[in-house]
């Protein structure tokens, strides 16, 4: 996959990813375009793949917003404080994720993996990937 520097914006760039890297989640990612790959300085688009049973780490995006577009498989998003509140997207269906709110995802199969894109309006998104404990919220587990 060619490198690119936002010194090269103003140019066209294709891409096709051709490795894959694991995320501060703990899923791998296709990489596409980011600030690295193609000099983009607004947004960031990959493919993720959750193996199959498989789950993301807690975690919550810093400043920045999510799209989800859900290729293959059903994906449940824990979501909000504690995790508490939940929402399924299968194939076909978006996802959209404010900055900040804390979110983990599961593939609901045990035997195929989910795939999605996923868009972010942060050229280097993954540096601003925080960690989130669903147990450090004191109202997790009330209402």
């Amino acid at each position: 996959m060619p490198t690119r520097t936002p010194e090269s914006s103003g140019t066209v760039v294709a891409l096709r990813p051709d490795r894959e890297v694991l995320t501060r989640q703990r899923l791998p990612y296709f990489v596409g375009i980011s600030g690295e790959t193609a000099g983009s300085r607004g947004l960031s688009m990959h493919i993720v793949v959750i193996p199959p049973g498989g789950v993301a780490a807690p975690h919550r995006h810093r400043g920045y917003e999510t799209a989800i577009y859900v290729l293959e498989g059903r994906v449940e998003t824990r979501f909000g404080p504690g995790l508490r509140e939940r929402v399924v997207s299968g194939a076909g269906e978006f996802l959209f994720i404010p900055p900040d709110v804390p979110h983990q995802a599961f593939n609901l199969s045990d035997t195929e993996p989910a795939r999605a894109i996923v868009a972010r309006n942060d050229p280097a998104e993954q540096e601003n990937v925080i960690p989130y404990d669903p147990a450090e919220n004191p109202a997790a587990g009330r209402g």
